[in-house]
C-alpha cells in the first residue's frame, strides 16, 4: 500500500523532467561508485600480495662459465635463479 502511495507522488515529478535530456541518474552513480570501490580494493590487495613476494636476483657470472654451468652450480648450492622464494606460514 505504501509503495503505491509513494509511486503516485513520484509520477508527477517524473513528468517535470525534460524528456530530451538523458542523465545516468542515481543508479548510474551507485554502479560507478561500487565499481570504483571494487577497483580500489583490488589494487590494495594486489599491492599487499606483491609486497610479500621476494625475488632473488640471478648471481653475476664473472667467472666466464657458461650459463648452464652457472645454473648447475647455483642449483647445487641450493639457490634457484629467477624464481620467487616459497612463502612460509
Amino acid at each position: 500500500m505504501s509503495a503505491s502511495l509513494a509511486l503516485t507522488h513520484l509520477v508527477p515529478l517524473a513528468k517535470e523532467v525534460d524528456e530530451n535530456k538523458v542523465t545516468p541518474g542515481v543508479l548510474g552513480f551507485i554502479v560507478f561508485a561500487v565499481m570504483a570501490l571494487a577497483v580500489w580494493g583490488l589494487m590494495k590487495s594486489m599491492s599487499r600480495h606483491m609486497g610479500k613476494v621476494d625475488f632473488e636476483e640471478a648471481p653475476d657470472d664473472k667467472s666466464g662459465a657458461s650459463g648452464k654451468t652457472a645454473a648447475t652450480a647455483a642449483t647445487a648450492a641450493g639457490k634457484t635463479t629467477g624464481t620467487p622464494k616459497p612463502q612460509q606460514g
